[in-house]
């Protein structure tokens, strides 16, 4: 009775499907979403763009998602550490003691390569790898985790002896730098739309530095039982995509505007394209606004009323002791100056988690000093006769804290939380990179494709939602002053 119960309660959850942040990733996300959808009795949950390898093998370890399609290369360099001649039964030998596996190779192969302008490469007879260590005067554009991979530059340059300096780009954006020639050379995914749009060659890897990446799907063990229809239905799809109808759907998206989940749709459908391109309003106001407005209010509001929770009190606290204010308020202004993704990476490893919470924390941390500084100076302010009157009529010093100090302060306080808050609108953007939603999800998004259209369709909110904010704060404050003390 018990096992059929359980069985029962794990077909009424949801599939959770994960995509890092590139185009390729968000299409195979929302391919695996709606090949399962007819077989769940809860829609799939897709958590798209989760950010880099690292990120998004986490999400999946802690049980944050089910499965992601990833590369076979980057499971055996990357996240095992192995070699690139790893076969997919060494990989499961790997995986399975963490409660993983890969599975269903999809059909396609999507590798690493350099690439750079045709009229340059002919202009300096390049046509390999190994010419172009011979040419250290072209500037160098690589995406920021492939500086970083194990498989990536570093390994790279020692094969080739390269000894350019490269600078680290967004992949989106790396596009927009070569045409625009403030790059020579840029790392590419071989099924990428823009190579053949934008003329661009593609320089062969003589020496064999780089593996197969092979998509296929990564997964938690516990998939096929939870939910053994859903897994059916995903294994389906293995051989379905090649190289020439996933570089067609990139194109899709990157070129002509449309909605990732309208090119599986599509691609499912039998490759039958629908009018799928979208306008600026069309992407302003899209059916995805109200949802992001809510868990962007949500992470704002829980945020900055957590960090008046504690930030107040503390700082009620410290006001009196200037040794341990001076501490107080450093440590707290020393979480400022921590990058946004290097605390949320170093919380996702602390709690295990992605989504809401760590994004929750980091939020709170950052609204901390604005919060304790106001409060620490609003109470400063306080003139010394008015505390001695609230001593003088007998009041305790919490009394007088309550009934003196505090409201005498509250302006100044007020103006604490209100730059908080505006903090914290425009640094919960940076949610949607590990799953938390709120308008950075269309920004990352428009990132990815470099779609500037998207990312004002994500930032114009942002903006309204700050400056409604300052117009409450600013009636707030005038109500505050009117009113008798």
């Amino acid at each position: 009775m018990l096992v059929g119960t359980g069985a029962a309660r794990a077909q009424d959850e949801p599939l959770r499907i994960g995509s890092k942040r590139f185009t390729e990733s968000y299409i195979l996300a929302e391919v695996l979403a709606k090949t399962a959808a007819p077989h769940t009795s809860v829609a799939p949950v897709v958590r798209q763009g989760l950010g880099n390898t690292a990120i998004v093998y986490e999400a999946l370890r802690s049980g944050a998602i089910d499965v992601y399609a990833e590369y076979t290369g980057t499971i055996a360099l990357e996240i095992l550490q192995g070699s690139a001649t790893m076969t997919p039964a060494e990989m499961n030998a790997r995986l399975a003691p963490l409660g993983l596996g890969v599975a269903v190779p999809l059909g396609f192969n999507d590798g690493y390569a350099l690439a750079m302008r045709n009229a340059d490469a002919d202009r300096l007879k390049l046509a390999t790898l190994s010419d172009l260590a011979r040419h250290p005067e072209l500037t160098l554009g690589l995406s920021n985790e492939f500086l970083g991979r194990a498989d990536g530059w570093q390994g790279l340059a020692a094969r080739y002896g390269f000894t350019q300096k490269p600078t680290g780009l967004d992949h989106g954006l790396a596009y927009d730098a070569i045409a625009a020639q403030q790059v020579d050379v840029i790392d590419i995914y071989t099924t990428d739309a823009k190579i053949d749009h934008l003329g661009l060659r593609v320089l062969q890897d003589d020496r064999g530095y780089f593996p197969r990446y092979d998509a296929v799907l990564l997964y938690r063990l516990d998939l096929p039982t939870k939910q053994p229809a859903a897994w059916a239905a995903l294994q389906t799809l293995e051989g379905r995509i090649d190289e020439r109808a996933m570089i067609a759907m990139n194109a899709r998206a990157e070129l002509q505007g449309t909605a990732f989940d309208t090119i599986a749709r599509d691609f499912l459908a039998g490759g039958k394209a629908s009018a799928g391109q979208r306008g600026f309003l069309a992407k302003l106001l899209g059916s995805d606004l109200g949802r992001l407005t809510r868990q962007h209010l949500l992470l704002v509001a829980v945020s900055v009323g957590l960090a008046i929770l504690v930030g107040v009190p503390l700082a009620v606290w410290v006001s009196s002791h200037a040794r341990t204010r001076a501490v107080v308020l450093g440590i707290a202004g020393l979480m400022q100056t921590v990058p946004s993704l290097a605390l949320l990476a170093v919380l996702i490893s602390l709690i295990g988690r992605i989504g809401t919470l760590p994004a929750l924390i980091a939020l709170t941390l950052y609204a901390l000093l604005p919060i304790m500084r106001n409060t620490v100076t609003g109470l400063a302010e306080v003139p010394q006769g008015l505390r001695q009157a609230g001593t003088a009529l007998g009041m305790t010093s919490a009394q007088r804290m309550r009934l003196v100090q505090l409201p005498l302060a509250m302006p100044t306080l007020l103006a604490g939380v209100r730059t908080a808050t505006t903090i914290a609108i425009g640094t919960a953007t940076i949610a949607a990179f590990v799953g938390a939603g709120g308008f950075g999800e269309r920004i990352v998004t428009g990132l990815a494709l470099n779609d500037r259209q998207l990312l004002l369709a994500g930032a114009l909110p942002a903006a309204a939602l700050a400056l409604l904010s300052e117009l409450v704060f600013e009636a707030v404050d005038r109500l505050w002053l009117r009113r008798p003390r």
